[in-house]
């Protein structure tokens, strides 16, 4: 723990924090949680509701379903679908079976789903029908349960298998911004710390329903059906985001907590203000990477708190604070379930103030990712000297705040000078004009790099490169200033909704490029 922080740490605890170590596995903590909370609902998808007990039959009959169809504890099954039930069903029955789950990117074409199955060695997928020709045109030979069709029916009580804590539950691909994706080893304990760590600093309590419309192949939407679980808590998923509809089907689910992202915060402040904005239950949402100057306009106009924090698909929730301590710009502290240091390119420790590498590790055994699939050479380079190396670039201050500057492929350095593409996007976000910007390195005719923006105008707005360079100038220092903009009409996003940066670098300066020296700035 950092001296002097205890004020700023979670002061919620979950009951579950001192749980047996051997006892952190999902069929353990199933089975504990039904005894105590029997019939009242665990998940609600549309018009389905199954209750803590429903889902512990569920996932012993899917896994009896699972070994009738001939699969083995190790086999992997991948999944290709949306926020659908069938998709928690099939994880819940590997856990219970000791199979692993590959929950797959339902945006992936071509080469990237090629490279998941086959990296995997997927036995089987599970793929929703209207994603079948993409299965066909990526051709890998596996054997295919279609939903609504050959999707299996459920199977006789399968008594759960004694899994342990370290066994691969899941295999999650990153999303892949500098080479082909990696399968991050998700094990049977990381899910378990999940939900017990985001439920202390969400403060989530069994009175609460927690709801996301964020991708369930993702390890944000997975991990709330976990806070739901270890909280005793209902958990309602939705399907993809929209702007128009999110305060409606927060309203509908009688929702407390959600779960945004950094971008979704500001589709939604960009909407016309409306006399129902405040109209819903929702406290508190888990909203990682939100700009600073966000959070206070977003609590105002829609009576919620937004928490940032970090963690990772390797890792778990390594930084947060109390939410009445929150500091919008920043992660938060170190929790005390983690040590984290800050390094430099040879893994020695920075001064406070100094720029560096978050690396870190977790104090309880499975808290963790336990390495890339059948990727040593990934995995060592990434857990080296017994510390996860994240690959964001952070600061920490005296008083032990945390925050990121980019990922370290993300970093730009111009004539000499360090430049944090997300400090740039932060102010260049604050323009009235600006929906969303993305800023990003291009080569400079000086070796080094440049600096540019892809920016979307406001609906009404029109956005102009030379007057928003201007209005940078008081609020950046002269070498961020961006030197190049774009204006477009949308960003290539994720299904996450991370910008994909590596598609603007790819696509660089265009003949539409406004150059600001060109322009006499």
């Amino acid at each position: 723990m950092i001296p002097g922080s205890g004020s700023l740490l979670p002061a919620h605890r979950s009951p579950l924090r001192d749980l047996a170590a051997a006892d952190r596995t999902v069929p353990r903590l199933l089975q504990r949680q039904a005894q105590r909370y029997g019939d009242k609902p665990l998940v609600v998808r549309g018009a389905t509701t199954w209750s803590y007990r429903d889902t512990v039959d569920r996932a012993a009959r899917m896994a009896g379903a699972l070994k009738g169809r001939g699969i083995e504890p190790g086999d992997r099954i991948a999944l290709l679908c949306g926020n659908r039930l069938e998709l928690l069903e099939i994880l819940l029955g590997c856990a219970w079976l000791g199979a692993i789950a590959v929950p797959l990117n339902n945006a992936l074409r071509g080469a990237g789903l090629r490279h998941a199955l086959t990296d995997s060695g997927a036995r089987v997928v599970v793929v929703e029908p209207d994603l079948l020709g993409v299965l066909d045109e990526v051709g890998v030979p596996v054997e295919r349960w279609v939903v609504g069709e050959t999707f299996p029916a459920p199977g006789p009580v399968l008594p759960a298998r004694p899994v342990t804590p370290g066994e691969t539950l899941a295999i999650l691909y990153t999303s892949g911004t500098t080479g082909l994706p990696k399968g991050v080893c998700c094990p049977q304990a990381q899910f378990f710390w999940w939900g017990v760590s985001v439920g202390e600093c969400l403060e989530i309590t069994d009175d609460d329903v927690l709801y996301t419309c964020l991708p369930l192949f993702h390890t944000n939407a997975l991990n709330a059906f976990f806070q739901a679980v270890c909280a005793g808590a209902t958990y309602v998923l939705g399907g993809r985001f929209s702007a128009s509809r999110f305060w409606d089907e927060v309203r509908a689910a009688g929702a407390t907590v959600t779960y945004l992202l950094g971008a979704m915060v500001q589709i939604l402040l960009s909407r016309p203000p409306g006399g129902a904005d405040a109209a819903h239950r929702v406290r508190i949402a888990l909203s990682p990477a939100t700009p600073a100057a966000a959070h206070a306009a977003f609590r105002e106009r829609f009576g919620v708190l937004l928490v940032d924090g970090y963690g990772s698909t390797e890792t778990n929730m390594v930084l947060g604070a109390h939410p009445a301590a929150q500091r919008p710009g920043y992660m938060g502290v170190v929790l005390p379930d983690h040590e984290v240091r800050v390094v430099d390119a040879e893994g020695l420790d920075v001064p406070d103030g100094e720029p560096g590498e978050l690396v870190c590790r977790s104090r309880h055994p499975y808290a963790y990712a336990t390495g890339y699939f059948e990727n040593p050479a990934a995995t060592a380079a990434a857990y080296r000297d017994r510390w996860f190396h994240t690959g964001d670039r952070v600061v920490r201050e005296p008083g032990g705040w945390l925050r990121f500057l980019d990922r370290l492929t993300d970093s730009i350095r111009r004539r000499g000078e360090n430049i944090s593409s997300l400090e740039v996007e932060q102010v260049v976000a604050t323009h009235p004009a600006v929906s969303a910007v993305a800023v990003y390195a291009v080569p400079s005719e000086l070796s080094e790099d440049e600096v540019m923006a892809a920016v979307v105008p406001t609906p009404g707005e029109e956005v102009d490169p030379a007057e928003l360079t201007e209005w940078c100038e008081p609020r950046l220092a002269r070498f961020a200033i961006p030197r190049f903009v774009d204006v477009v009409a949308e960003l290539p996003l994720t299904e996450n909704g991370k910008v994909r940066k590596a598609v603007l670098r790819e696509r660089g300066i265009t003949a539409a490029t406004w150059d600001r020296t060109k322009a006499g700035a």
